[in-house]
């Protein structure tokens, strides 16, 4: 009896160690099944339950196995170890395919300590992408650099392996741009899944995409539902900054299986362009489609024609320009400059026509994504990943017009962060960079969410006033321009105060040009670096100095050795004010007159005298200004301001220092071009 209690026993812990081990088999098997899908959300749970199973560390243990520990034959415990390391390095893989970069850093760490690279050739690189993407520059190129030394293909990895050397260093060298303040959405916005590609409808109106569940999420892994809860489609918010409730879906009709959002509004708010996609293998494929207004709700929207949606390609992510005169969007579609480029298309009432490249100034081999641009003020907004940046995609804004654009500059944190920033929207269509909404994904393990942006403000100011008294010029006009751009930007008229102050970026080189009617416009230029570190930035004043047609003025010290038309070298600090007021004023003509005193004769004097003129008109030449807005005069003795001699008849020495002059004057205004 004993023996057969002793056997039945035997055959039943058998039995459980066989189910176990079939149950810790089915862990990984399914992992691998959820992995070959490139389900890596899926993958990575069942990567972890198949870890769970070892109960030692990784040089002892023997995975899938109740018994044998480390007695196990050599050859039997060296395939386990291996097949451990692989599961370690596949929920590295699955965790950073879905952006879990916390987790993926983790079992990265441990994989690059096998010190395997003939079986994980990839796994430092990744590491040091995980890194980056968790805002540690210096471990990251730490890896990198380490990772380079070893990797001899010349691959796509090498050519993002420069580039992520580059943002570490970009990383570790950029501080915080106290432009702008940026704050996460409240509200029931950011609930359940992702909340990204905001649209600002208006000032209290806020359009986004969610992939939120209509019903709540049944999180049993036992327990598996057969639709997806987590789909795509459009909500409106009401509120402000970073205050919104009452989330809605947009009445659009769907189409079951298909996730539908990021959309783009016409200005009158009649025409909706949105993107659906669903996946196969694993890979998004993308189209735009368009939709009308009906009452309350939407049209069943229909996909635009091959001009944007190529067959076999993805197009994505609509916007349509303030004026309604073009569809900017991105695709993978041939004929671009390496994976997802910008595109536009002409709008012809709604309708678009053929759509062009960007062109290699603003796309690159890598990512260019979701593109805003304001035809107002020629500001192109869109998120890279193929640039120097922070890591992942980053916010860039290039300044131009449609073939011609200005080098694409970073927009600084806190703008973008060591993740993916995408989707700007700004509240304030007359003023793009003054703010609005962003999506980003630096707080979430996984998921994009909808941020706040508000310009923080930083003011430059100065005074104007009259060179003649030093007194407060009211009424006088100060026009702010970029001086890469050539644009005015603002303008304001000054008050009996003559003060002025206009809101600034940082970092940046400005023009100031005041004028006033009947006075010498004048212009200053500086750069607003030291607003890093404060808020207002005080320039010095400018004098205007008033002026009549044909009314001399005198210019002193401007010195001629004797009998000489040479100018001394004192003498060109003074025209350099007169190439100053040319400069600031380029629609004025003037005259240069040259004077001598009474002392030789008249024919003599008035040669002299002309040359001297002649001297000045060719210094000012010299410098740039146009030999068609000068004329020079010389009037020899024929125009004295003093008596050359004493009542009594002597010679008058102060009278004829006065006559030896140099004037210019004003002789009339021709019309500017336009």
């Amino acid at each position: 009896m004993k023996k057969f209690i002793r056997c039945w026993l035997i055959i039943l812990l058998w039995s459980i160690n066989a189910v176990h081990a079939q149950l810790v088999y089915d862990y990984r098997r399914t992992a691998d099944v959820y992995y070959n899908a490139k389900d890596y959300y899926s993958a990575a749970q069942y990567y972890s339950k198949a870890l769970g199973t070892y109960k030692s560390p990784p040089l002892h243990v023997l995975p899938y196995a109740v018994n044998g520990g480390v007695n196990a034959a050599p050859k039997e415990r060296s395939n386990k170890i291996k097949d451990y390391e692989t599961v370690v390095y596949r929920l590295a893989e699955s965790y950073r395919q879905y952006n879990d970069f916390g987790n993926a850093e983790i079992y990265y760490a441990q994989t690059v300590s096998y010190n395997n690279n003939a079986a994980f050739p990839l796994a430092r690189f990744w590491y040091g992408v995980c890194l980056r993407a968790n805002g540690k520059y210096q471990e990251a190129l730490d890896q990198f650099n380490q990772f380079k030394q070893s990797y001899t293909n010349a691959d796509a990895i090498s050519t993002r392996l420069a580039l992520e050397i580059e943002v570490c260093e970009f990383g570790l060298s950029e501080k915080m741009n106290p432009r702008y303040s940026i704050s996460k959405v409240g509200g029931n916005v950011n609930t359940g899944g992702a909340n990204y590609a905001p649209v600002a409808v208006d000032n209290n109106l806020l359009l986004f995409t969610s992939s939120r569940p209509e019903n709540p999420v049944n999180t049993d892994d036992d327990k598996k539902k057969k639709d997806n809860p987590y789909v795509n489609d459009l909500f409106t918010a009401a509120g402000r900054g970073t205050d919104f409730d009452s989330s809605v879906k947009v009445t659009i009709p769907t189409v079951k299986g298909v996730d539908q959002g990021v959309a783009a509004l016409t200005s009158n708010g009649s025409m909706l362009f949105v993107t659906r996609w669903t996946r196969v293998n694993g890979e998004k494929q993308a189209s735009i489609y368009v939709s009308t207004r009906q009452g309350a709700g939407w049209s069943e929207p229909k996909p635009l024609g091959q001009e944007v949606n190529v067959p076999g390609f993805s197009s994505m992510q609509p916007f349509v320009t303030p004026d309604d005169k073009y569809l900017f969007f991105a695709s993978n579609r041939p004929g671009g400059m390496g994976k997802n480029d910008i595109w536009y298309s002409p709008l012809q009432s709604g309708t678009p026509g053929a759509a062009k490249n960007m062109g290699t100034g603003i796309n690159s081999r890598d990512e260019e994504q979701a593109p805003y641009y304001d035809t107002r003020s020629g500001t192109l907004i869109f998120s890279s990943d193929g640039r120097v940046g922070f890591g992942g995609l980053d916010f860039f804004v290039s300044q131009g017009a449609l073939g011609n654009w200005s080098a694409p500059k970073n927009m600084g944190l806190p703008l973008n962060s060591s993740k993916d920033d995408i989707y700007y929207t700004p509240l304030d269509k007359n003023h793009p960079l003054n703010g609005g909404y962003i999506s980003s994904d630096r707080e979430s393990v996984c998921c994009l969410e909808l941020f706040s942006l508000k310009r923080k403000a930083k003011s430059a100011g100065g005074m104007i006033l009259d060179c003649d008294g030093q007194l407060p010029l009211t009424g006088a006009t100060v026009t702010l321009l970029d001086t890469v751009q050539q644009k005015v930007l603002q303008q304001v008229t000054v008050d009996e105060s003559g003060h002025y102050s206009f809101d600034v970026d940082i970092q940046k080189d400005y023009k100031v040009m005041a004028e006033k009617e009947n006075y010498f416009s004048k212009a200053i230029y500086f750069n607003t670096d030291e607003l890093v570190s404060v808020d207002s930035l005080m320039n010095p004043s400018l004098c205007l100095k008033r002026y009549e047609i044909g009314k001399p003025i005198i210019l002193k010290d401007i010195y001629y050795d004797y009998n000489k038309a040479v100018l001394r070298p004192q003498s060109l600090i003074v025209l350099d004010t007169v190439v100053s007021i040319m400069q600031d004023n380029p629609n004025i003509i003037i005259e240069m007159g040259s004077h001598t005193d009474s002392k030789g004769t008249d024919v003599y004097n008035m040669k002299l005298s002309q040359a001297r003129a002649q001297s000045c008109v060719d210094y000012l030449a010299g410098k740039g200004i146009p030999t068609s807005r000068m004329v020079a005069k010389g009037y020899g003795e024929s125009r004295p301001i003093a008596p050359n001699t004493m009542p009594n008849g002597k010679d008058n020495p102060d009278g004829r220092q006065l006559n030896r002059r140099t004037e210019f004057k004003v002789l009339r205004i021709q019309p500017q071009l336009q």
